[in-house]
């Protein structure tokens, strides 16, 4: 299944996130000084921390050649295979309708 380290991670994220959430809301209600910048800040990094942990998760993918979940195609291995597999299929579909029409 998953590795310690990877399951130690996920609740680091799953931490962090749930930090960012709750230190939003609270600048959100509360009125003190600076709160306007620190609540952009925040929202940012709320939008900004998933989409660089799925950019990291994906390079990790790319460098080491494996299927993460965050791939592109995570349920074809070998896409530019599957492309020309598909390729030839069509070509060899158009060849024997054209075979068939010529008498």
């Amino acid at each position: 299944m998953y590795s310690k380290n990877q399951r130690r991670a996920a609740l680091i994220g799953v931490i962090l996130l749930a930090m960012l959430f709750v230190a939003t809301l609270i600048t959100a209600i509360f009125n003190f000084d600076g709160e306007g910048k620190l609540f952009k800040a925040f929202l940012f990094a709320t939008i900004a921390v998933p989409i660089l942990i799925w950019v990291y998760i994906w390079l990790y993918g790319v460098i080491t050649k494996k299927r993460t979940m965050a791939s592109v195609f995570p349920e074809i291995e070998g896409l530019e295979e599957a492309r020309k597999q598909q390729h030839q299929d069509m070509l060899s579909a158009k060849e024997a309708d054209t075979k068939k029409e010529a008498p």
